[in-house]
């Protein structure tokens, strides 16, 4: 079938604007719902969800705090403040079964709002993310998490120092359109929201136990995806996804990184989209 091009619209919760892209069937009930990480947006997801718009409809939504969505001082910058967000978002757009693709932060938002919600939840794809099982932070969260340091190393980081950074994240080197579209919305508001987030996340093990006690009795089909050379949230954690999805596909990309939508789109696709078909029944 041939690629259909993305609609760009908004949803707007307590307030707060948060736009998003959407292709496929605007009126269909389920959907593939894209759920960026930090600092992410719905940009990351437009090719796959423009391949998953053939055959369904896919949504992707800037998160408060990230991309161009609104980035109030005072919205609840935790887990369970962006798992509300992304549920009143899937009400006002209608969707009530939901195949959840995340990645890194995306994926406790996202699994929050799963294990609240498990008859809306239909499978997942977990992209370099998943449950944080014994997880220890990298040392820029670290950084993050410390007052005073934090907002230093907020202060400094510049277009120069991201391209340094992250270039070096996997063999294949992030493409430089990336890293520049991944800063152009990497304004204040959007370091002040990641400061919050990572401190009010600075202990992540009682999330990740919660999300096996609630996700493993589900057993849903999922795909795990991860970047061997992920130096944020580090491959062992692929096998520990079975811990809440115990019958889950797990696929390591070898010459990847910790964006491997980026760095190898076409060997993410080739995995992701059939599951994705199979998943809703084409």
């Amino acid at each position: 079938m041939e690629r259909t091009p993305l609609r760009q619209t908004e949803v707007t919760i307590a307030g707060i604007r948060s736009p998003l892209i959407e292709g496929g069937p605007s009126e269909a009930s389920e959907a593939v719902v894209f759920v960026h990480g930090s600092p992410g947006s719905s940009r990351d997801w437009e090719d796959l969800a423009t391949q998953v718009s053939t055959f369904g409809r896919a949504v992707a939504l800037d998160m408060p705090g990230f991309g161009q969505a609104e980035k109030p001082e005072h919205f609840d910058y935790t887990v369970d403040g962006y798992a509300r967000h992304l549920a009143s978002a899937l009400t006002e757009l209608g969707i009530r079964r939901v195949h959840l693709v995340l990645h890194d932060f995306g994926g406790p938002w996202g699994l929050a709002w799963a294990a609240t919600h498990p008859g809306a939840f239909v499978s997942a794809v977990l992209i370099n993310t998943g449950a944080w099982l014994d997880y220890h932070w990298h040392v820029f969260a670290r950084m993050w998490q410390t007052p005073l340091l934090g907002e230093v190393s907020m202060a400094m980081a510049s277009r120069a120092f991201f391209h340094l950074l992250l270039k070096r994240d996997s063999p294949r080197g992030l493409p430089a359109a990336y890293i520049n579209q991944m800063y152009d919305t990497y304004d204040h508001g959007t370091r002040r929201a990641i400061l919050k987030l990572y401190r009010a996340t600075a202990h992540p093990a009682p999330l990740a136990q919660e999300l096996v006690n609630a996700l493993r009795p589900l057993d849903r089909p999922a795909l795990v995806v991860w970047g061997k050379h992920d130096r944020y949230l580090p491959l062992q954690l692929a096998n520990r996804q079975r811990e809440v999805f115990p019958n889950a596909q797990i696929v390591v990309l070898e010459q990847s990184g910790h964006w491997p939508f980026a760095d190898d789109p076409a060997g993410v696709a080739a995995v992701v989209v059939p599951f994705l078909r199979q998943m809703l029944g084409e």
